[in-house]
């Protein structure tokens, strides 16, 4: 199956894609922690895509990305607030985060500490990082992708467009997790969605990407 991965760091905007995704009719997964959610998904979001785009792009050919922009100044507070309130949880060895979570972060976020993620310096660091050795795979890679800015009026146009949907689309972007949450994606309800986990467990990290 073609899939279309969102690769987008945390906080930029990956609900409200994903709620678009789902409206658009597509089988969606906004993260996926078992062999099952990525396999059944035509679109996957957030983790473990940002940090292993890579291996999913070979596992499978033909698909399509979607990078997410946001800007400095708004995706630092909200990045740093997430970060602040995960740390605890990815620190701990027993419990805490699922293994394949903990590793796609720290990969990611390298040097992940408390006094890091209060340095505006190391996210943009790691911001730019991302941002550009993605891109640079994409392009080496010849892998079709849009960069889009869902804070844009017409983001939702232009992701349609992409897609090669024909909507009357004068809507905006679903504008979802705002304020600093993050639990938008639980509370929807759609026959499209994917859930990530199996009854809550996720696949061990060695395992997710076998059997494929």
């Amino acid at each position: 199956m073609e899939k279309i991965f969102i690769a987008g760091l945390p906080r930029t905007g990956t609900t409200s894609v994903c709620a678009a995704f789902l409206e658009f009719g597509f089988k969606t997964a906004h993260t996926a922690y078992t062999r099952e959610a990525l396999s059944q998904a035509q679109v996957i979001a957030d983790t473990p895509v940002f940090n292993d785009y890579e291996q999913l792009a070979t596992l499978y050919p033909n698909s399509r990305f979607i990078y997410l922009d946001r800007a400095m100044e708004s995706w630092i507070p909200s990045v740093r607030r997430l970060l602040t309130r995960m740390l605890p949880r990815l620190e701990t060895q027993q419990g805490g985060f699922n293994d394949t979570l903990k590793r796609c972060y720290f990969d990611t976020f390298a040097n992940l500490s408390a006094d890091n993620i209060a340095c505006d310096h190391y996210l943009t660091d790691i911001y730019q990082r991302h941002r550009q050795k993605l891109l640079r795979f994409l392009d080496a890679s010849q892998i079709e992708y849009l960069i889009l800015d869902v804070s844009h009026p017409h983001s939702l146009q232009q992701l349609s467009d992409f897609l090669g949907i024909h909507t009357n689309s004068t809507k905006p972007m679903p504008n979802l997790n705002q304020g600093g949450k993050v639990t938008a994606w639980k509370q929807i309800e759609h026959p499209l969605k994917v859930e990530s986990t199996r009854h809550g467990k996720a696949d061990r990290d060695s395992l997710l990407y076998s059997e494929q």
